[in-house]
């Protein structure tokens, strides 16, 4: 079987809060870089996907073996440290892998992680972030990539 791969971008700001992990959430449709295989279908229950968690959810089409790729750019600010992770299940039964905990960098603060993981259809999986900064703050630029090599 080929490998089958969701590529997600986000190009406008999400306000991340302080305080705790918080769903990327990424727009439907034509604003997506690639999803030939459905694996991130406009949920009809969401109206707005820039506001609701569940378009932050890339749903595996076939049980195998995948390579989550996650880039990530934040504005400037007053954290010393900024986090992310990968998540099964993210609003059901959370499980977490992949978590990283980094200072920041000089400069504009620009990071690419890649994990692998098992993925099963029903259970789908998400990118969480977040910072320490005593105020909200700017996720500015975001990509989420699923590619599954399929087991038999």
């Amino acid at each position: 079987m080929a490998v089958r791969v969701c590529s997600l971008i986000r190009k406008v700001d999400q306000v991340i809060p302080s305080g705790g992990y918080h769903i990327v959430r990424f727009p439907y449709g034509d604003a997506e870089s690639y999803d030939a295989h459905g694996m991130h279908q406009a949920d009809p229950t969401v109206s707005d996907w820039d506001e609701d968690d569940r378009s932050g959810l890339i749903w595996p089409t076939v049980d195998g073996w995948a390579d989550l790729t996650a880039n990530l750019h934040w504005e400037s600010g007053d954290y010393s440290e900024l986090r992310d992770r990968f998540v099964r299940d993210p609003l059901g039964a959370p499980d977490s892998t992949g978590t990283d905990h980094r200072p920041p960098s000089p400069g504009m603060q620009c990071f690419t992680k890649r994990h692998s993981i098992f993925v099963h259809p029903g259970t789908p999986v998400s990118l969480l972030v977040a910072h320490n900064d005593g105020r909200s703050r700017r996720l500015v630029h975001a990509q989420f990539k699923l590619a599954i090599h399929p087991t038999t």
